[in-house]
């Protein structure tokens, strides 16, 4: 049994039935027989089908959102501003996919020509977490179903009702049988469905710890990776930035989706001649972040996907202090629920190992940078390297951070956020490959040459 709790309330929403080996295979066998369809699909059709996938959301858009918020606590306003981000994917990949399979064309040196043709791989595995429970699905769906290929879901345990319902709301769009399946399964199955023959690729989205086994089991069978793994992500701040500005961005970047999230800013690292202006503004207003019943309105953050997270994050802070931090903030709160105020740390000292782990909470670490140098320094001293953000108005600023911080992504003068056109992915412990965009869409995909005589 697949159990949801409300995190909200702690209360049970619904258990379900994991499948059994023989009807796991049934489902693997499906998605051999809707791949050996679907790759010969004309794309018109599979462009007019991702249309109507993104009609479908917008009309279930309150389901979705709403089971969502129940499952895993983020606010019913943010849920359905995820749901409406996950039409606007499908309607991106209908309008601007078929210029992004469109081959090229060589005259070879030898003679004669080489073409390059983008063609489908087979079903795909998707093992996603709990924290964009649609937005991390569907921005591997929407190109899976362009490229010709065929999609199986393991999603996060805690969000098995959202994964099943959007298998519905997608069905009903017209998606034929096989075409995206939710697989209704536990940790301890993924081994096994990655080694199956019928199993072309697999993309995952989650810990470090996941990625390394997946990365290993999909290795054994030879078989392409994608990971998109944790972050913790620096958000500088420079003299010449807007400051009311960077610190109105820097909380919505820490409380967003309650600070679970892989490319939240989690450090901010500040230029001492504007660093006690910022911490004052920056730890005011995290104060001020209220926290509560996430169907409310009013209500800035949900709670924690679960009472483990947060005893997770509570441990963290709590070792952190030990250390030698100071932490303005960060309480759990009473009653029922995981919630917790937002929370910001300081003087946490140079080489702590408290440093190298991601906080999956809301909860900030401010440090103060000398100059720029020391700003990049302290922003790459980390395993990971996912996104980055960067306030300044200083061109040659910009260059240097561009060119010098280690991460797949940079945002100037702006939150970090994803977008259906821009590829998405990190370096170092963030893992490697890309989704989104014709990148992403590349990646499960056979890069085909063709040489013709002349």
């Amino acid at each position: 049994m697949l159990k949801t709790v409300n995190p909200a309330t702690g209360q049970e929403i619904a258990r379900y039935d994991e499948l059994n080996p023989a009807q796991l295979d049934e489902k693997l066998a499906l998605a051999m027989k809707m791949f050996h369809r679907w790759r010969g699909e004309a794309l018109a059709a599979r462009t007019a089908l991702l249309s109507r996938i993104a009609e479908a959301f917008e009309e279930n858009k309150d389901r979705l959102a709403r089971l969502a918020t129940m499952e895993m606590g983020k606010t019913y306003s943010s849920a359905v501003a995820e749901v409406e981000k996950c039409a606007a994917c499908f309607r991106h990949f209908a309008q601007a996919g078929p210029a992004m399979l469109q081959g090229e064309s060589y005259s070879l040196s030898s003679g004669g020509r080489a073409e390059i043709k983008f063609l489908p791989l087979g079903p795909v595995l998707a093992i996603m977490p709990w924290n964009f429970p649609l937005w991390q699905v569907v921005r591997f769906l929407a190109p899976t179903i362009l490229a010709g290929n065929v999609a199986l879901l393991k999603h996060a345990t805690v969000v098995q009702g959202t994964a099943a319902l959007m298998e519905e709301v997608v069905l009903k769009a017209g998606a034929p049988a096989g075409l995206f399946q939710n697989l209704a399964v536990s940790s301890k199955a993924v081994a096994g469905i990655i080694a199956d023959p019928r199993v072309a690729a697999v993309t995952l989205t989650g810990s470090e710890g996941a990625g390394a086994a997946v990365a290993e089991q999909a290795g054994r069978q030879l078989k392409k990776v994608v990971l998109e793994l944790g972050g913790s992500d620096p958000f500088i701040v420079m003299p010449s930035a807007n400051l009311d500005e960077a610190v109105k961005q820097a909380v919505k970047a820490r409380t967003l989706n309650t600070g679970q999230s892989c490319i939240c800013a989690k450090r901010m690292i500040v230029h001492a001649d504007i660093y006690d202006r910022f911490k004052e503004q920056f730890t005011a207003a995290m104060r001020a972040v209220k926290a509560g019943d996430p169907m409310d309105k009013t209500t800035d953050m949900g709670p924690l996907s679960s009472a483990e997270q947060r005893e997770t994050v509570l441990q963290q802070l709590e070792d952190a202090k030990k250390q030698g931090a100071k932490l303005d903030g960060g309480e759990a709160l009473p009653g029922p629920g995981a919630f917790m105020n937002a929370g910001v740390l300081t003087d946490v000292p140079e080489g702590s190992p408290f440093l190298q782990e991601e906080i999956f909470g809301p909860v900030a670490m401010l440090f103060r940078a000398r100059d720029i140098s020391e700003a990049i320094r302290m922003a790459n001293d980390i395993p990971y390297g996912l996104g980055s953000s960067v306030w300044t108005e200083d061109k040659a600023e910009q260059a240097r951070f561009i060119e010098e911080i280690e991460a797949g992504m940079t945002a100037i003068n702006q939150m970090l956020a994803s977008s259906p056109e821009a590829p998405f992915g990190g370096i170092k412990r963030s893992g490697h490959g890309r989704e989104l965009s014709h990148y992403g869409l590349h990646e499960f995909m056979n890069l085909k040459t063709v040489l013709r005589a002349g």
